[in-house]
């Protein structure tokens, strides 16, 4: 017995070593194979977003690979458990992706645990037509109705004077994004969400770090959904992650997740509850095994160990990547606000204070030139543009036979479809990128 935990105490300790060794080697393979290439004008890309990140992402990859967990394990356990001190909220359920929490989010309403409040098919859930398309499609896919709002420019937000025309007997939800990092009126919203009992979910995919009224945005509403793609705030690969106060929709968040069982036990663990074998469900044999027992019609949504162990190298850096994009705004404003004969310049909304995802132009009508012609001109010069996501989502071919409500004849959504654009704050782009870039739409207007 001796001679054997001898030998198991030292292969482990030979492991060790060789992980240590690995995980140095890590750090040397970053230095050698991500060296910062120097940025020439014209000729260097300057993309909207990207990853910014280190060897420490590397070395908790590896790590996490070394560990051949695979699935959500302790990387994850950490990461929710601090980036929901970070938000400053109890509950941070992790998923993989943006898009599927907001599914979550929402598909978690149309529980019959929630009594009275229980989503049912044909409920309307209050949102707006400029945006990204998964904030509505879990709407649909939950037999549910889109009530499409327009929205002010140049915050690019919710026109907080449609809400009240847009209530009917059967609106539950409003669910809005703060549209490229900046805040929806959320006084206004929360007043009116209190006063007709609805839930709200804050899309905050593109807003992680931004504030209002000196809060962080996604823990106002009673659910909140962040996303980790490469081109957000901070990256996994692919990630998202939903964010909650209340313990029951905790529970139903968890269940909806994995795979809609009833069972709450972490993968790896059994007989949480202690009555794993005596219990009785519907019309199962009493004693059906409950890790096996489902109450709602749920999926696989978790993502990996590996994610959240990059994630968690990501979160380190969160204060700062928030501070540069802040940076990197105020130096496109700055630049480009002698060019307003031109272009509507994004205001942020009263009282916030956003981490900007991008920052967004619009061509004004009685511009000389197109929004077409000028982003071409940047894309032959290099520096990248997107659009508002969908624009006016109505149009869009995919909803062309979807039933919903809209409210008005949704104008600026129009506008945002045919003016609006947006250029790169993120923290990967250094000064002199940002000069370039502005020197660059100066250009453009003095040949015009």
């Amino acid at each position: 017995m001796t001679s054997n935990l001898a030998v198991h105490q030292s292969m482990s300790d030979i492991a060790g070593e060789l992980k240590n060794s690995i995980l140095e080697m890590v750090r040397q393979y970053y230095d050698a194979a991500f060296e910062k290439q120097e940025f020439v004008s014209g000729r260097t890309s300057i993309p909207c977003a990207g990853r910014v990140f280190d060897s420490e992402e590397l070395v908790n990859l590896s790590e996490a690979a070394l560990e051949f967990w695979l699935t959500a394990g302790r990387f994850a356990d950490s990461f929710e458990q601090k980036f929901a001190e970070f938000c400053g909220i109890p509950h941070a359920i992790l998923v993989n992706s943006g898009s599927s929490a907001n599914l979550l989010a929402l598909s978690c309403l149309t529980s019959p645990e929630l009594g009275e409040r229980r989503l049912l098919a044909g409920d309307e859930v209050i949102t707006v037509a400029t945006g990204f398309p998964t904030t509505v499609n879990p709407i649909i896919q939950n037999q549910l109705v889109p009530v499409f709002l327009d929205v002010t420019i140049p915050t690019y937000n919710v026109d907080v004077n449609q809400l009240e025309s847009a209530i009917s007997r059967r609106t539950r939800v409003v669910i809005f994004a703060h549209t490229l990092g900046n805040p929806f009126d959320l006084a206004k919203v929360m007043a009116f969400v209190k006063n007709h009992n609805l839930w709200l979910i804050e899309d905050c995919c593109d807003a992680v770090g931004s504030l209002y009224q000196e809060r962080y945005v996604g823990t106002f509403g009673d659910l909140a959904t962040i996303s980790f793609y490469p081109a957000h705030h901070i990256t996994m690969g692919e990630g998202g992650c939903v964010l909650t106060r209340h313990p029951t929709l905790k529970k139903l968040l968890e269940s909806f997740r994995d795979w809609g069982r009833d069972c709450w036990c972490k993968t790896g663990e059994d007989n949480t509850c202690g009555r794993r074998f005596d219990q009785q469900f519907g019309d199962l044999p009493y004693g059906y095994d409950h890790k096996y027992i489902y109450s709602h019609i749920g999926y696989n949504l978790k993502l990996t160990d590996m994610q959240a162990a990059v994630g968690l190298a990501q979160l380190k850096k969160l204060p700062r990547f928030i501070e540069m994009r802040k940076r990197n705004f105020q130096t496109l404003y700055q630049g480009l606000n002698n060019l307003q004969e031109f272009f509507i310049l994004p205001e942020p909304t009263s009282n916030s204070e956003p981490s900007w995802f991008g920052f967004p132009l619009a061509v004004r009508l009685d511009a000389p030139f197109t929004r077409n012609e000028l982003i071409q001109y940047l894309n032959q010069r290099k520096i990248g543009t997107r659009l508002l996501f969908g624009g006016n989502l109505t149009r869009q071919p995919v909803y062309k036979n979807v039933p919903y409500r809209k409210i008005g004849e949704l104008p600026n959504s129009d506008f945002v479809m045919s003016q609006v654009f947006w250029i790169g704050v993120y923290p990967g782009l250094s000064e002199t990128m940002l000069t370039y870039v502005v020197d660059t739409f100066n250009q453009f207007v003095s040949i015009l």
